[in-house]
């Protein structure tokens, strides 16, 4: 039974590819956590993963042109950690508009808002910042909105260009920007402005 487990673990890790980040919390529909922990625990001790603060682990990617690990994806650590805590998370304005290609800053000291407590982690060279904020801004449903309206936010009223809009608009799929418009009603309202653009019929 054990080893069944075992392997049941291993599946969902490789099955999310190299970069996943996790915690026992994400299995904790296979097993108890003291059982997942021996697993996980395990698997480090073999190098098939890799410890990345406590109680948060990965399965790295490997560069064959550096012949070395790569450094965790600090936004994959972000989430696991959102998913072991319970918190619900938005990443900041840069590392936001990073993730979206709008900006080619790699912020050292990566922000997140979040309905959790502060907290502050070394992730290798980088820092992770969980800010406290009000629901309203941690309250998106979606990734994706979350991720548009902080880095709206990032690159201000006044630099959001045709360009910008057009790329947004090229990222996500109709059906996606329209449940986009509608969970970031909330939103300021410039920024909810801007995204009843990006969700408007493309211009024929």
């Amino acid at each position: 039974m054990l080893q069944a487990i075992d392997l049941q673990v291993a599946y969902r890790i490789y099955g999310n590819r190299r970069g996943y980040a996790f915690s026992t919390a994400d299995f904790s529909t296979l097993a108890v956590r003291s059982t997942i922990a021996s697993i996980l625990h395990r698997l480090e001790k073999k190098g098939k993963i890799r410890s990345v603060i406590r109680g948060v682990y990965d399965f790295p990617k490997f560069s064959k042109l550096l012949n070395q690990e790569l450094s965790p994806d600090i936004d994959q650590v972000a989430r696991a950690m959102a998913r072991k805590f319970g918190w619900r998370i938005q990443p900041g304005g840069a590392m936001a508009a990073n993730l979206l290609g709008l900006s080619t800053q790699v912020p050292a000291r990566v922000i997140y808002t979040s309905d959790g407590p502060d907290r502050t982690y070394r992730i290798g060279k980088r820092t992770l910042v969980f800010k406290h904020t009000a629901l309203k801004e941690a309250g998106f449903k979606l990734k994706e909105s979350g991720l548009i309206v902080q880095s709206l936010k990032f690159l201000g009223q006044k630099n959001i260009t045709p360009e910008v809009i057009a790329k947004l608009r090229r990222t996500y799929s109709p059906v996606l920007r329209a449940k986009v418009l509608k969970d970031t009603r909330t939103a300021t309202g410039w920024v909810y402005a801007i995204i009843q653009q990006i969700a408007a019929e493309e211009p024929s």
